[in-house]
């Protein structure tokens, strides 16, 4: 069976890979902040994009392999999510089980307690099975003193062949009105997701 090499995630045309280095994000925020003379409608753009390099920020020192999102000026208000992957391995003879998954997503908060609506569900992934969903509303601590309030879509990939090795994708907005939708974009995403070999096939996962 060919192995995989390589993940594949699809996402709205709207949503491109962000720059890391945040200058691409500097030019949507002036690009928003022009569409309004509304004092209060440019402080909020301002936190928003505060909140986004914080996140990009965390992400980048947590060693994210991918990293893409949204910065989106509607008629009702700015939508901001992003999506990212990262690789994560167990010690030898540890099984990824649910008391595992439960003790380490969404303990990392500002007051170190799991977020109080956090489920830990299952997922159907078309291209790689059944697997482990983690979802709550995050307060992350993303400098020594700026919390963030995040929706959190956490989906564990096993990866094909490899034992003890997953693939994370963790979709995240501030956008914390919008739960119903954002969850559902985040769930039609990730369904996207697939392990890819070097041939360019798609490498099933679990089933």
């Amino acid at each position: 069976m060919n192995s995989a090499q390589r993940f594949v995630l699809d996402v709205p045309d709207s949503w491109r890979e962000v720059d890391m280095s945040g200058a691409a994000m500097a030019e949507v925020r002036a690009d928003a902040l022009a569409q309004t003379d509304d004092p209060v409608a440019r402080a909020n753009i301002n936190d928003m994009f505060r909140q986004g390099r914080d996140l990009l920020r965390s992400a980048r020192n947590h060693g994210a392999l991918l990293a893409t999102g949204t910065v989106t000026q509607y008629d009702d208000g700015l939508f901001m999510g992003y999506a990212m992957v990262f690789a994560i391995r167990t010690p030898d003879g540890v099984e990824l089980t649910l008391p595992l998954v439960a003790a380490q997503m969404g303990v990392e908060s500002a007051n170190g307690k799991a977020p109080k609506d956090r489920k830990i569900t299952s997922a159907k992934i078309p291209a790689v099975g059944t697997v482990t969903r983690v979802t709550g509303t995050e307060t992350t601590r993303v400098t020594a003193d700026i919390d963030m309030q995040l929706l959190c879509v956490h989906t564990i990939m096993p990866v094909p062949g490899r034992a003890r090795e997953y693939l994370v994708v963790t979709c995240a907005s501030p956008n914390l009105p919008l739960k119903e939708s954002v969850y559902d974009l985040f769930d039609a995403i990730t369904s996207t997701f697939r392990f890819v070999s070097a041939e360019g096939k798609v490498v099933s996962g679990v089933r």
